[in-house]
């Protein structure tokens, strides 16, 4: 096989492969349960080369949406998504029950969730999360940063941006556990009430890194979403800075229709 096969202006043969693969995972062309084809048959398809099938099957295999069996072959994993609903997720009623969002909309999924810890403490506020707080770029605040694994699968990444003087007198707040409810229960324990969560999202592909650490191919979509939680007493007492893996999620959003 002569490189002008497995090359091209768009990129490695074997990325266009691989990119080929998981877009007709992601269409439903392979559903879950169904065998990925096998390197003979991937290399009759394409002209190439059994090196470049099995490098594409790396790239395949980091997306996350295939695992291997030993003996089987790869096979297309099961990854319904879930389904956000912006008039249910924050309601009072789940954290008096003692789950937080994330917990609350996967339970309704079915699903199995997972929260990893990656970093409690003290930092200066990026610029965008201080803007939204109403406080100068640099200034001290809590930052919370978690990993939320779906059915094993990492499915997003979270930084929460709190004010300091808000926080410091809320001890459940630098621990990676906060208590039933999540770290918003804990804040209207302490006076602080909410009145709304305004969200902003924006879908692009993932950066390298974000690929990575949401086990995503290189330049997946996924949904960039900023919220800010709002008091009654009209504070901003927390940023949240999400990124989601796009396949994972349905956004279903309840708009009244009157004054």
């Amino acid at each position: 096989m002569g490189t002008a096969v497995e090359g091209g202006r768009s990129g490695p043969r074997y990325v266009q492969i691989a990119d080929e693969i998981v877009q007709q995972i992601r269409a439903g062309v392979l559903k879950p349960g169904d065998m990925v084809p096998s390197e003979s048959e991937l290399v009759d398809r394409y002209g190439v080369s059994g090196g470049t099938i099995r490098k594409a099957m790396v790239e395949v295999r980091a997306s996350g949406l295939v695992e291997t069996r030993h003996g089987k072959g790869s096979i297309v994993k099961d990854r319904p998504p879930v389904r956000h609903r912006s008039s249910d997720r924050f309601r009072r009623s789940h954290r008096q029950g003692g789950k937080a969002a994330y917990l609350a909309e996967s339970a309704q999924s079915g699903a199995t969730a997972k929260v990893s810890v990656l970093y409690i403490g003290p930092m200066e506020a990026p610029a965008d999360a201080a803007r939204r707080l109403g406080v100068p770029a640099g200034t001290q605040v809590l930052a919370r940063r978690r990993l939320y694994f779906r059915n094993g699968t990492p499915v997003e990444t979270a930084s929460s941006y709190l004010p300091w003087d808000v926080v410091k007198d809320i001890p459940e707040l630098f621990a990676e556990n906060p208590g039933g409810g999540g770290i918003y229960a804990r804040l209207e324990d302490h006076g602080h009430e909410f009145v709304e969560f305004v969200e902003t999202l924006q879908a692009r592909p993932a950066s390298k890194a974000e690929a990575s650490e949401l086990a995503l191919s290189p330049g997946a979509p996924v949904v960039h979403l900023v919220r800010e939680a709002r008091t009654t007493a009209g504070v901003v007492v927390e940023v949240c800075d999400t990124l989601m893996a796009a396949d994972q999620f349905v956004f279903e959003y309840r708009i009244p229709a009157d004054d």
